[in-house]
């Protein structure tokens, strides 16, 4: 289900990673959308984003998340700014915690959806 306000980017995509749906969570990016992480490296469309996800959802991850923020001028394109949370299990079998922030420019498309083109993650501590 494609997004049609900002917000729903991050609660369409922590409903996919909770069910594991790795092609739905990479479906809701542009094809040549950015993914930053806290150590400030850059992947750069599905390909590299799905490889990022497939680790993460090995964790079989339990997300929440509170959007904070959303700005946009017109309403095509948007900042949006979260608090999440997430609890798992690696593969050794004990609980990861991590919590912390994340930020995403939305665009919206030519069927009104609005994939992300990037989301930076921030502020991660376990």
């Amino acid at each position: 289900m494609p997004a049609r306000r900002p917000e729903e980017c991050d609660t369409i995509l922590v409903d996919a990673i909770n069910k594991g749906d790795l092609e739905a969570a990479i479906a809701l990016y542009e094809p040549s959308a950015r993914f930053v992480q806290e150590s400030g490296e850059v992947v750069t469309g599905h390909p590299a984003i799905r490889e990022e996800m497939k680790g993460f959802l090995a964790l079989k991850p339990k997300f929440s998340i509170k959007v904070t923020g959303v700005q946009s001028a017109d309403g095509n394109i948007a900042l949006t700014q979260a608090k999440w949370s997430v609890s798992g299990t690696d593969a050794e079998g004990k609980p990861v915690t991590m919590s912390g922030r994340s930020a995403e420019v939305v665009r919206r498309q030519a069927d009104r959806s609005l994939p992300p083109t990037s989301r930076a993650i921030s502020s991660v501590s376990a």
